[in-house]
């Protein structure tokens, strides 16, 4: 008797898509919180849009720091080339 074929199958190590849970989670909050995705917009010609954009909120009267889910925006594991490529995209 023959043994049965098994399909090997790649396994996605991305999280939606993004390289991690964090990466999805500000890129989601960049551009479904529709003040946050107005205002990110102006960002888009910087040369590092997400960088530009997380240190203007930092030093302005929001003082904000993380997404509505906790999740840093210094947090050093997001993808900061993908993030400044949808905003650049946007």
């Amino acid at each position: 008797m023959s043994q049965p074929e098994t399909l090997e199958t790649a396994q996605d190590t991305t999280y939606n898509g993004w390289r991690n849970r964090e990466t999805w989670n500000v890129a989601l909050w960049l551009s479904n919180d529709f003040p946050t995705y107005n205002a990110v917009r102006a960002y888009r010609t910087y040369p590092q849009p997400f960088q530009s954009f997380r240190d203007d909120l930092r030093k302005g009267m929001l003082k904000c720091t993380t997404t509505g889910d906790g999740v840093s925006l210094w947090d050093k594991t997001l993808d900061i080339d993908a993030l400044n490529e949808m905003i650049q995209e946007e």
